[in-house]
């Protein structure tokens, strides 16, 4: 009997690849625009969680679990794949593991902070120092839909993998705290920044690690600062559990507390006093104050502890009366009424013409 001829040169080549096989070539030419692909469907999910997020008031607390199952898996990641240049990805299963995990913790960031954003799109002021935050964590939002970049920068470095988490915890707390704590604004802004720098540590950290004195008082001396900062920085934060429902001014209000009419622009000659009305409204009322802040032209002119009177729902009525003795003997030009806590934190803000 004759052997068996081995098979010709090329012959392996001209089989048909199967399906695995063809799926891998497919794979590995086309990853990126499936990326891309991935990241394009990523956006428009979290368009439909804005649209949820407008009525979901009541799943606000629940925005904390999202918070710890990222704490958790960020914390895996590192734990199992190292971090930066030491990160190791060697073989296709920890390859397989390390995109396993960062896609779990992609569609929790793109929930949390989509969640997010219209609180803090609904209480930030336009042309304000607050709404610089505003547009950070919408740039945060972003990065959590580029795929390509969230896998292959930021989750390859603890650093800014850390930085990163302790941003959106930063703004979760910051929303969540007052609806379970019902403090001040200005408290949960404090607090929440605390949290924030707890979280960034115990991704760098043990809890072993404190029973050394110089990383307990590091540690300690972090949160301390973190308060002040947080503190400090009140005023570019917006106070996200409390929104400008609705201002207006007018020069007379009617028996109930309403204005008798509102007015957008009015000859000086008939400013001799006006009302400012505003509605305030509030995640949990924590019986906080507020200020209403006159300016004409930029300039502030006085500042009146508005009439408190709860409505219907969470929402707030603010009154305060600008007399004729209060007003300055320039009166023409652009004014507006800054809504603020009583600690100093932008609501809102409306304004009005007066013409000579």
């Amino acid at each position: 009997m004759s052997e068996p001829t081995p098979d010709a040169p090329g012959e392996e080549l001209l089989r048909p690849p199967g399906l695995l096989g063809g799926a891998r070539r497919f794979l590995a030419r086309h990853h990126k625009k499936l990326w891309w692909l991935h990241s394009v469907y990523a956006l428009g999910l979290g368009v439909f969680i804005i649209t949820f997020a407008a009525r979901g008031l009541l799943y606000v607390r629940w925005i904390l679990l999202f918070v710890i199952a990222a704490w958790f898996i960020s914390l895996l990641v590192f734990r199992v794949a190292g971090s930066g240049r030491q990160q190791k990805l060697e073989t296709p299963v920890e390859k397989l593991r390390f995109l396993v995990m960062t896609y779990v913790l992609k569609n929790l960031y793109q929930g949390m902070l989509f969640f997010l954003l219209p609180f803090y799109w609904q209480s930030a002021t336009a042309g304000a120092a607050n709404f610089g935050f505003l547009v950070l964590l919408a740039a945060c939002t972003l990065l959590a839909t580029l795929d390509v970049v969230f896998d292959r920068v930021l989750m390859r470095w603890r650093l800014l993998a850390s930085l990163y988490y302790g941003m959106a915890l930063f703004a979760c707390l910051n929303l969540a705290i007052p609806a379970l704590l019902l403090v001040p604004a200005v408290w949960s802004l404090s607090l929440a920044a605390v949290g924030a720098t707890i979280g960034f540590w115990t991704l760098h950290f043990r809890p072993r690690h404190l029973r050394r004195p110089v990383v307990a008082a590091i540690f300690g001396a972090t949160l301390f600062a973190a308060w002040g900062t947080a503190w400090l920085a009140r005023r570019v934060v917006p106070p996200v559990p409390l929104t400008l429902a609705h201002a207006a001014v007018g020069p007379d209000v009617l028996v109930d507390g309403r204005l008798a009419y509102e007015v957008t622009a009015l000859h000086e000659s008939l400013m001799q006093q006006m009302v400012a009305v505003t509605d305030v409204q509030t995640l949990v009322d924590s019986g906080e104050e507020f200020v209403h802040v006159w300016r004409r032209d930029g300039a502030e002119i006085v500042r009146l502890v508005p009439a408190r009177r709860p409505i219907e729902g969470d929402r707030v009525r603010l009154r305060s009366r600008l007399l004729r003795e209060q007003l300055p003997r320039s009166r023409a030009g652009p004014w507006t009424v800054d809504v603020e806590t009583q600690h100093g934190q932008l609501i809102g803000r409306f304004g009005f013409q007066v013409t000579d």
